[in-house]
C-alpha cells in the first residue's frame, strides 16, 4: 500500500520531464534549402519529395523538427531521414512539400529557425 503514492509521484515526474521545453542546444538558426531529386536516403529508403522530411548533418534519423521561415513566419514539422546539406552555410535541406509549407519554393533558400521536438 505504501508503494502506490511513490509510484504515482514517480509517474508524474516522468510525465513532466517528457513535456519539458527544448533546451537551447536544440534550437538552431541558419539557412535552409530544398531538394527534390529522386535518390537513395542515408537512412536506407527512397526519397519522397511529397513527404514532410528533411536532411540534417547530425540529428538522429527519426528526429522531429519544427522549421520556421524567419521571413514569412510560416512553420512546419519535418522528420529527419537523410544526411546533408552538403553546401556550405546551410543547416537543413527540406523536401519540396516542406518547402511549399514554408513559402520558400521560389527563393530556394531561406533563413530559418530549427527546434528539435522529439529525438528517436
Amino acid at each position: 500500500m505504501k508503494k502506490i503514492p511513490f509510484l504515482i509521484i514517480a509517474a508524474l515526474c516522468v510525465a513532466h520531464t517528457a513535456r519539458a521545453e527544448p533546451t537551447r542546444k536544440s534550437v538552431q538558426h541558419g539557412k535552409a534549402s530544398w531538394y527534390h531529386e529522386p535518390q537513395r536516403l542515408a537512412s536506407g529508403g527512397r526519397f519522397n519529395p511529397e513527404a514532410m522530411t528533411a536532411a540534417h548533418r547530425s540529428l538522429p534519423f527519426g528526429t522531429m523538427v519544427r522549421v520556421t521561415n524567419l521571413r514569412s513566419k510560416r512553420s512546419t514539422i519535418v522528420r529527419i531521414n537523410d544526411r546533408g546539406p552538403y553546401r556550405g552555410g546551410r543547416i537543413i535541406d527540406v523536401s519540396r512539400a516542406a518547402a511549399r509549407e514554408l513559402a520558400m519554393i521560389q527563393s530556394g533558400v531561406a533563413q530559418v529557425k530549427l527546434e528539435v521536438l522529439a529525438k528517436q
